[in-house]
């Protein structure tokens, strides 16, 4: 039986990479189910866990915001 692993599980230099990355690709011109489609096939983590992050990032500023 797998188990993913939550996204406040990941740490937090690889949830920063993950919103990096989804930032980049709305910036790109991506909408955002298809960049958030995208992050988490490139990170191989469910798209659950990169709506978690993208929350988690624009409440503390993450860069590159």
């Amino acid at each position: 039986m797998s188990r993913q692993l939550t996204a406040d599980r990941l740490p937090e230099d690889r949830r920063k990479e993950i919103f990096r990355a989804l930032v980049e690709a709305q910036d790109q011109g991506i909408n955002v189910p298809a960049s958030r489609k995208q992050v988490a096939e490139q990170f191989e983590v469910a798209e659950a866990q990169v709506r978690q992050i993208e929350h988690e990032g624009l409440d503390a500023a993450w860069p590159p915001l």
